[in-house]
Parts: C-alpha cells; sequence; structure tokens
C-alpha cells in the first residue's frame, strides 16, 4: 500500500499494512519553508505557497497527508474578525485574531456572507486544495480543518465574556452556536467540493478545562451532533486536554474518529469505548517532536501503538521548528512498531 491506500483502508473500517502516521491540521515545517525560501508570513495568504508548504511535510520526510490551512482564524475572518498576519516578522509567527467582531456576546451579530466561497481567504485555501490535490492527490489523502462552533465564537468575542455568558446566558451562546454551525457546515462544503477528503472539527475550547462535562452536553455536544450528521465522511472530532471525563460524550456527537492528545489516557478511553471506535493519537508535537531525542521520539510511538491508537497523529499541529531527525524518526519508529 501507498500511503493514501493505507489512509483510505483506514477510513472505510479495513485494516491497512501499518499503521499511519497523518493529521488532520497543520504539520507544516521549517524545513519546508527552507525548501522553498520563504518567510513563515508569505504562506497564510498565497494559495500556490500554501499547497506547497502543505505537500513539503510528505515529500520531505514521508508524512503520510497533505493538509490546508494552517492557522485559526480563517473562519473568524469572514464574519469581521481581524486578524495579524505578522507580514514584517520573521521567524514563526501564527496569524492571530487581534480585533473580535465584538468583545461581548450580548452586542455580537452574526452576519455570514451570501457568497462564503469568494469572502476573504477562503479562495486561498480552496485554490491551495485543489494544488495539493492535482500535486500529490494520488499518493496522500488531502485533509482539512475549521474549528467547532464554540472555539469559532471564542474568536468573535473576548473569550473570558463567552465562557462567563455559557453559563449566565445559555440559551444566548446556544442561539450564537447555532448560526456558527449552520456557517461551519456550508464552509466544510466548500472545503470538500475544492478538494478536502476528509474534515477534522476542532472543538478546543470545550474541553474539560474549560466547560464541566454537564455544560459540554448541554451546550456543546448537540451542535456538533448537527454539524457531523450534516457532513461527509471521513470527518474526525478533536478536543484538546485531558478529555477522559468526556471521551464518551465525545464518541456520540457522529464523528467517524476521535482524536485525542496525550493528556488523555488512552488505555482508559480504549476500556470505555472498546476496539471498534477509531482513535487517533498522541504523540506529543512539542515536548516529544521539537525538545525530545530521537530516542524520545521512538518511546513515545511504541507507547501509542501499544495504548491502541489506529493513526498515529501529533495532539495538535506540529510545532515548525521540530528536527528534521524527530520526524524521520517518527515515520521510522511507525514502521518499526506499526505492521498490522
Amino acid at each position: 500500500m501507498n500511503s493514501r491506500e493505507r489512509v483510505v483502508a483506514l477510513f472505510a473500517g479495513m485494516k491497512p499494512d501499518y499503521i499511519p502516521v497523518f493529521s488532520g491540521y497543520g504539520n507544516i515545517t521549517v524545513h519546508g519553508l527552507k525548501k522553498y525560501g520563504w518567510k513563515f508570513a508569505e504562506i497564510h495568504t498565497d494559495p500556490v505557497k500554501m499547497a506547497k508548504m502543505a505537500n513539503s511535510t510528505y515529500e520531505l520526510f514521508g508524512y503520510e497527508c497533505s493538509v490546508a490551512p494552517f492557522d485559526m482564524a480563517v473562519e473568524a475572518e469572514v464574519l469581521g474578525s481581524k486578524a495579524n498576519f505578522y507580514a514584517h516578522q520573521d521567524g514563526i509567527l501564527y496569524p492571530t485574531i487581534v480585533q473580535h467582531v465584538s468583545e461581548k456576546v450580548t452586542e455580537l451579530e452574526i452576519k455570514v456572507p451570501a457568497d462564503i466561497a469568494g469572502a476573504k481567504r477562503v479562495p486561498v485555501v480552496t485554490e491551495a486544495l485543489g494544488m495539493m490535490k492535482k500535486a500529490v492527490g494520488d499518493e496522500v489523502m488531502i485533509g482539512s480543518w475549521v474549528l467547532g462552533p464554540y472555539t469559532l465564537a471564542g474568536q468573535l468575542v473576548d473569550i473570558a465574556d463567552l465562557a462567563k455568558s455559557a453559563f449566565k446566558r445559555t440559551e444566548l451562546v446556544n442561539q450564537i452556536l447555532e448560526q456558527l454551525t449552520d456557517y461551519l457546515i456550508k464552509l466544510i462544503a466548500i472545503y470538500r467540493q475544492a478538494g478536502a477528503e476528509y474534515i477534522t472539527v476542532r472543538e478546543m475550547g470545550a474541553g474539560p478545562d474549560i466547560l464541566s462535562p454537564r455544560m459540554f452536553k448541554v451546550l456543546i455536544q448537540p451542535h456538533l451532533q448537527r454539524l457531523f450528521a450534516s457532513i461527509e465522511s471521513p470527518k474526525v472530532l478533536h478536543i484538546c486536554g485531558d478529555t477522559n471525563a468526556i471521551v464518551e460524550l465525545m464518541n456520540e456527537c457522529g464523528a467517524d474518529v476521535l482524536s485525542l492528545e496525550k493528556k488523555n489516557d488512552i488505555t482508559e478511553t480504549r476500556r470505555k469505548l472498546g476496539n471498534d471506535v477509531l482513535i487517533f493519537g498522541d504523540i506529543d508535537p512539542y515536548g516529544v517532536l521539537v525538545q525530545g531525542s530521537v530516542a524520545d521520539v521512538d518511546k513515545a510511538v511504541k507507547e501509542a501503538f501499544d495504548a491502541g491508537v489506529n493513526a498515529l497523529w501529533p495532539g495538535c499541529d506540529i510545532w515548525p521548528d521540530v528536527p528534521a531527525e524527530n520526524m524521520k524518526a517518527m515515520m521510522d519508529s511507525a514502521r518499526k512498531y506499526g505492521k498490522l
């Protein structure tokens, strides 16, 4: 099997030859930037550069996917938040929201443009997805991702006011999440049509470190259930943090796959959910891949496989400064331990 066939088989519920190593979110590296001689700020606004950088991690290291976009501001920009791309800065500075649509939930008005496909940076992402598919689509699957409704709301208003309002003005927040879910369903359809073959929904702002399991069930789960019921497979749900307290609720949201990070006890999650649920995780993308040694990477890969992951996914975006030897070690260790 090649990398594409391996991942296709996994998503289809079949047994690949090896446990694949890929992700549903950013995995670009400084080694790709060096290959093309580009600054980090350039790759978020140019579809050619976005596509080439998305493909570069597969081309350089055999990482088994190509994924765009790379930053968390795309969806919020469409709705009126303003981002800083740090165009005049060197180094790794991701675009961030510097001006919200509103600072208060009570004053937030969701205005979705009639032409989402033509709004702000959506055309950059869709053009890039098409180029990615044309260049490497026979070799790897093409992925894309969006923020979950609650996490996206945190890009539109002050996050502290959103958290407070989730408890004090639950119905108002519920109405906002309803509108954002409608918007995300449309945006995902646009990405899929452009070439994305699997979608990850990153609801990282709604984990147990922020909202209680009861609040997750009442406020977050219904919108995720409607979102996943409205989009095509393959579809992945990712939530950061120690998600053991909500992993069963996550599994009820309708995703085909749960993406979990190192703080989740995957052995315990397997006990709760059984062997039929696809679980992707759980190598630490910074503490191990960036800061660790080759031996640390090898150990982390083996531990993830021993815990029962179906695919080796970093728990978040790979930090671009990852040493080349650690990327190579991750791929080599996966082949050493991951034959099925």
